[in-house]
């Protein structure tokens, strides 16, 4: 943005383009000024650009696979003195991200060649008296052994689970079945 003021700025003025662009007049002419004197740059920014080498050496030298903690806990061991929450904003600012372990979950495989069910209740999920309006959601947990798929009922209006069902896999019966599990569906609700 200072660039582009500097540009326009004869034509137009520098109060008339920033009163347009997301910047202040005073945040432009402290910028102009730090790049005038560099003795007025922060004592951060000076050390963040001394700081983002090391991290992006670091970084690069364990395969690209190191996040934030475990840079942090190597530069500390090189002797440079470094808070963990400046390497997480670093690297952001950098575009730098570690690895995350474990595999994402799907749970829902869509087919395109099938209708949508039909948003019966116009996503208004409110409800004057119980079992006027059940909701029902999946999903799924981490467990030592694996995943759990979990469906479960909601009445809209107690908010509270009036059926569930939890499986190891993820079938169609799951989320059908949840429904019957002891309880009966509310009044008017067609269940095919």
């Amino acid at each position: 943005m200072v660039f582009f003021i500097d540009e326009h700025r004869s034509h137009y003025g520098v109060e008339p383009i920033c009163s347009q662009l997301p910047i202040a007049p005073s945040t432009y002419y402290h910028h102009k000024a730090r790049q005038k004197d560099p003795g007025k740059v922060p004592a951060r920014h000076l050390r963040d650009q001394l700081l983002k080498p090391q991290i992006q050496r670091v970084w690069e030298e364990n395969l690209r696979v190191y996040g934030a903690r475990k840079v942090w806990r190597q530069l500390n061991r090189e002797g440079i003195p470094i808070a963990r929450y400046t390497v997480e904003r670093l690297m952001r600012e950098m575009g730098l991200r570690g690895v995350v372990r474990g595999k994402k979950q799907i749970t829902t495989i869509s087919d395109p060649k099938q209708d949508r069910a039909p948003d019966l209740v116009k996503r208004i999920f409110k409800a004057s008296r119980p079992n006027q309006l059940w909701v029902a959601d999946f999903t799924y947990v981490a467990t030592w052994s694996g995943f759990a798929y979990v469906a479960f009922v909601i009445d809209v209006y107690a908010r509270c689970i009036v059926g569930w069902r939890v499986s190891t896999s993820m079938k169609t019966e799951l989320c059908t079945g949840t429904s019957s599990m002891g309880t009966q569906e509310p009044p008017g609700v067609d269940s095919s």
